[in-house]
């Protein structure tokens, strides 16, 4: 016997549901808004912390004056953040298409396991910064030597997260495709891709960080243009409101870099939200 739903009951049932799902609406809503909040608690903890602790403009101006000079400096900002992002992308962009496709080739095959993973793990342990003079030497003062120092910090974390991402595939899955008469091709463009893709996107976010650090270091060593050019002509002219522009400028860029490698995680691995709900 099959029992069907009153009307009274399904019109009882209906303010439910729409309360129930302005709820869900209200509550992500308020969950979006956390980070921006935090933020404005920050900029009120530096504005109230300035008169309370009696710090002098010099060493922190107020979030006012630092905004304030945003503006009066905002073309040449600008000038200098087109030159930091070019040297990111480009030393960043050098990373993806290396870093990536040697991860495979470094995870499938032995040969260039034995080869070439010994060599890359010694260039590892060469410290990034000290060669940077040696960059200003042999490519000069331009943005070469800025792209060869962003893509040699940022290879390394992508590379190894690379390798593990394509050998954390479980071999009796392997077994199972092939038994099926999978090829080799489907079996990477259906099974070992697909796997590896977050672990890859974990070391992706991690050099993607780096490589901002890395163009700021590189133009710290010599360069008369970029953010880390006009940062430390803010520190060595003492002039803290250009300084804290900078930084917020940095800050912002950084920002938006997460946000991009957050989005194409998103795009290209629709199966983790799917399971995430």
């Amino acid at each position: 016997m099959t029992s069907v739903a009153s009307p009274a009951l399904a019109k009882t049932n209906a303010p439910l549901q729409k309360k129930s799902k302005g709820y869900r609406t209200l509550k992500r809503f308020a969950w979006n808004m956390l980070p921006p909040l935090t933020f404005v608690v920050i900029l009120a903890m530096w504005a109230a912390a300035i008169p309370l602790f009696n710090i002098p403009a010099y060493l922190l101006p107020a979030p006012a004056q630092v905004f304030g000079r945003l503006v009066t400096d905002a073309q040449q900002l600008w000038d200098n953040s087109l030159v930091t992002i070019t040297e990111i992308v480009l030393g960043f962009g050098l990373t993806l298409v290396s870093a990536i496709p040697l991860g495979l080739a470094i995870a499938l095959s032995p040969v260039a396991k034995q080869i070439v993973y010994p060599p890359l793990m010694l260039m590892q342990l060469v410290p990034k910064i000290a060669v940077a003079p040696l960059f200003l030497v042999w490519l000069g003062f331009g943005m070469e030597s800025k792209v060869l120092l962003t893509l040699l910090m940022t290879f390394f974390p992508l590379l190894l997260a690379s390798i593990s991402g394509f050998q954390i595939l479980d071999t009796r899955l392997l077994y199972l495709t092939k038994s099926m008469g999978a090829s080799s091709w489907q079996t990477f463009r259906y099974l070992r891709f697909p796997a590896a893709l977050p672990v890859i996107f974990s070391g992706i976010k991690t050099s993607a960080t780096i490589a901002s650090t890395a163009a700021i270091v590189a133009e710290f060593v010599g360069a008369n243009k970029g953010l880390g050019y006009v940062l430390l002509r803010g520190t060595s002219t003492m002039d803290m409101e250009l300084t804290f522009a900078v930084l917020v400028v940095l800050t912002l860029i950084g920002i938006a870099i997460n946000y991009i490698v957050e989005f194409a995680e998103w795009a290209m691995t629709p199966w983790q939200r799917a399971k995430n709900g």
